[in-house]
């Protein structure tokens, strides 16, 4: 079969439940949360310097941080529940080669984490511009930082969802992908800062924020790879797993 007629099945069956539906809810309460902080809080001494200028919007807008977590759950979810309730035995029949079949997994889990950082992005920006309407300051992030923040966005949610699917094909259990998942984006970074200081430049909540424009720590370009190291390391662990042991 066509690598890319198999992807377009794993994307079928991504939006087939409705999975993708609760992760959008999950953007619609953040969204309103963002709406109504942005609109209704104040600092300290009763101000609203926290939106006072362009890089404080940025800031509030960012999305890539929460992209990487919250993809990184759809994809852990995505590839686990297959092995789950089974219906990976039928993608393995219907493509015999394994490396294809989990590549493929990783393909549509790619397009699927994108697509959620691009929407989590749009609903957090949109989210603080309707905030700023109850409020005396206007909307200050320029054009190409908007885009910077969406497209930020996009790239870590593509890397926390491959990151997730990877896990979900090693662990083979939804709470097991989950808890490793949350282990390994939220528990470990912090955990390895306490002990090497100099790891917190390369954790990925910072690096997500050095795409994002709101963090200056190391280069934009050493970010993106970063961020593409903490994905790619993943996926070919759950590769090579799934290539050497039986599927039930």
């Amino acid at each position: 079969m066509n690598w890319l007629r198999i992807v377009r099945a794993e994307l079928r069956k991504l939006t087939s439940t409705k999975m993708p539906l609760a992760f959008l809810a999950v953007f619609a309460v953040i969204g309103a949360a963002t709406a109504a902080a942005v609109a209704f809080g104040t600092d300290m001494d009763g101000s609203k310097t926290f939106i006072s200028t362009a890089a404080d919007q940025q800031s509030l807008m960012a999305f890539a941080a929460n992209a990487l977590v919250i993809a990184g759950l759809f994809g852990a979810i995505a590839v686990s529940r297959e092995y789950g309730h089974g219906t990976v035995v039928l993608t393995f029949l219907t493509t015999p080669h394994r490396s294809r079949a989990v590549v493929s997994q990783l393909a549509a889990a790619c397009v699927a984490g994108c697509v959620l950082g691009f929407v989590g992005a749009s609903v957090s920006a949109g989210s603080v511009a309707v905030g700023l309407t109850a409020t005396d300051y206007g909307f200050m992030v320029s054009a190409a930082d908007l885009l910077r923040v969406l497209v930020a966005s996009m790239l870590a949610g593509a890397a926390g969802a491959v990151l997730g699917a990877g896990i979900g094909a090693l662990v083979r259990n939804a709470g097991g992908a989950v808890t490793g998942t949350i282990l390994l984006l939220i528990i470990v970074p912090p955990l390895a800062v306490q002990m090497v200081s100099e790891t917190a430049s390369w954790i990925p909540n910072t690096l997500a924020n050095v795409v994002s424009g709101i963090d200056g720590s190391v280069g934009v370009g050493a970010a993106i790879l970063g961020i593409a190291l903490w994905a790619i390391a993943p996926a070919a662990i759950g590769l090579i797993a799934v290539n050497r042991r039986d599927v039930a």
